[in-house]
């Protein structure tokens, strides 16, 4: 492993919770912070989860601000697998593969057995032309998911079915499809 990378994996964590840490602020706004809330803006009620709110963003198409959501979800949480997760998942939206495959590929290190980040690590593979081990991290996610998922099946099938024939997506119009802990699906329209 070179320098460049070694210094990547290890920095990129402390980014990521000082980023977080800073939208923060010390005590947020609430009544035992000693900070006014905006007009209107009941506190009293529990926010929803940082999580739920980016997932409904990437849902929506809203990838930059879900983003922001899972760097906040980070913050409040901490850098857990499904963080990381989701972090790897809005940055392939975004087309920052590299990002995306550091964020995975956390995941993968803090919970070898989630099936989600898995496939999505193979999305990513693929995308940036790693077809190899990107079917075999497909492989792995279909292993893990006990062929259960039908969306890590198809992305299975089809990485197989691009290795044989590589235009095999665009003659018939299949894309990859990112999935995530829960039942939500994000599609990823290639241009492989």
């Amino acid at each position: 492993m070179s320098t460049q990378v070694f210094l990547r994996r290890l920095v990129a964590p402390l980014v990521l919770v000082l980023l977080a840490s800073a939208c923060a602020g010390p005590r947020g706004i609430g009544p035992d912070s000693g900070q006014k809330a905006p007009p209107g803006l009941d506190v009293s009620r529990n926010a929803v989860d940082g999580l739920t709110v980016g997932h409904r963003l990437m849902a929506s198409g809203e990838y930059e601000l879900a983003l922001k959501a899972y760097y906040r979800a980070a913050g409040n949480e901490g850098l857990t697998v499904d963080t990381f997760s989701a972090l790897g998942s809005a940055n392939l939206k975004l087309g920052r593969l590299g990002q995306a495959e550091t964020m995975l590929r956390r995941a993968i290190d803090l919970d070898e057995t989630f099936a989600p980040a898995w496939n999505n690590l193979g999305v990513v593979l693929f995308e940036s032309g790693q077809t190899g081990e990107a079917e075999r991290v497909f492989r792995t996610a279909f292993a893990l998911d006990n062929g259960e998922s039908p969306r890590i099946r198809e992305n299975l099938r089809l990485a197989l079915a691009k290795l044989e024939n590589p235009n095999y997506a665009e003659e018939n119009n299949n894309t990859f499809a990112l999935v995530r802990r829960g039942s939500g699906e994000y599609r990823l329209l290639s241009t492989l």
